[in-house]
């Protein structure tokens, strides 16, 4: 199989040969044929969060089932689908009350079983346990969802990961209400998503905010009602402004301190915001305590808190119905061959969603 391997960090990914195993317990065997280009991937590139190399990195993709292991039987061989890189187990204390995206004991080869993937003799590290910077996927078929919409899997596969997490912090976790005000700091592709989400949601006021102008025009084709530079104007100062005195909802999509303290600082009393960005190691926030007095709050987001199975065809319910749109998110479409050059275009802001496409 033919993957982009990550050796180390600040060096380029290389396109190489891999072997991969057969699908054993409750694995499939998956033949790729789309997966996003996310900026988590980007983490491990720019050495701020830290994997095992050798390593092949992505983490949103869909494919086509090629074969499947003892015990499956959620998928065939010949079955489209999309993958999630929140597995379940099923039985743990978090699946069982309903929150599966933070399943405490996810499906795995044990660490005296073979590996899945091996590079010259050597075994090679998956993100999410999924790998979706490679022709094949060697996944727990708890990692999949089958699609049963007549949706191609190049626009699908953009639910799998950026906006399942984006939508679903709207509808998910902050639940926002109809008739509300929401911000959304950062604009890439999980950004975009949270737009879309508020703007499905009933929101009636969408403040978008972000460094690049291109992005801010997206955003407003996408559903946002205002928009802010935030190279030119304090942030938190406009969208007070705009919103007569702070958002009821704010959703960060960057992961730094700052934008983290904005989303924060912007609200209403009584407002709620949510944490989509992954913020580096050891970073801290710095927050007024007063304002927890007016009942502001604060709360991360993990995967949208998604339940995917039953999220992703709502999804794509909501792209055939025109409410969700996926196409015009995708800035552009690349070879494996290509994927350093997607990761610089990603680091200059260049794009929002970029796809890669496995022929």
């Amino acid at each position: 199989m033919k993957a982009a391997i990550f050796h180390a960090p600040h060096q380029p990914l290389t396109v190489e040969e891999l072997d991969v195993d057969q699908p054993r317990k409750g694995e499939a065997l998956v033949r790729t044929v789309a997966s996003g280009i996310c900026h988590s991937d980007l983490h491990y590139i720019e050495g701020e969060t830290t994997i095992g190399a050798p390593a092949v990195l992505g983490h949103e993709g869909a494919g086509i089932v090629e074969a499947v292991g003892p015990g499956v039987t959620y998928v065939r061989p010949g079955d489209r689908v999309i993958v999630c890189i929140s597995s379940f187990c099923g039985a743990c204390v978090r699946c069982l009350t309903g929150h599966p995206h933070l399943c405490e004991q996810r499906p795995r080869r044990s660490d005296d079983s073979p590996p899945r993937l091996t590079w010259r003799g050597n075994a090679v590290a998956q993100m999410g346990n999924l790998a979706t910077y490679a022709d094949r996927m060697l996944v727990h078929e708890r990692n999949l969802y089958k699609v049963t919409h007549n949706v191609p899997l190049e626009t699908a596969v953009l639910i799998s990961c950026g906006v399942m997490t984006g939508v679903g912090a709207v509808l998910n976790t902050a639940r926002i209400e109809v008739g509300s005000t929401v911000a959304v700091i950062g604009v890439g592709g999980v950004g975009l998503s949270a737009v879309q989400g508020a703007r499905i949601g009933g929101a009636r006021q969408i403040i978008a905010v972000d460094l690049h102008q291109h992005k801010l025009r997206q955003a407003s084709e996408l559903g946002a009602t205002h928009t802010v530079n935030a190279a030119e104007r304090d942030p938190v100062h406009a969208i007070r402004s705009l919103s007569d005195g702070g958002v009821d909802y704010s959703f960060e999509a960057i992961g730094l301190q700052t934008t983290m303290e904005q989303a924060f600082n912007c609200l209403r009393p009584g407002g709620l915001a949510t944490v989509m960005g992954v913020p580096g190691p050891g970073v801290k926030l710095a927050l007024e305590g007063r304002y927890f007095l007016s009942e502001r709050k604060i709360q991360g987001c993990r995967m949208g808190s998604n339940r995917f199975r039953v999220d992703f065809p709502k999804l794509l319910d909501y792209y055939q119905q025109g409410l969700l749109r996926l196409d015009e998110m995708v800035s552009r479409r690349l070879s494996l061959d290509q994927i350093n050059e997607g990761f610089r275009a990603m680091r200059a802001g260049e794009v929002a969603r970029q796809v890669i496409l496995y022929v």
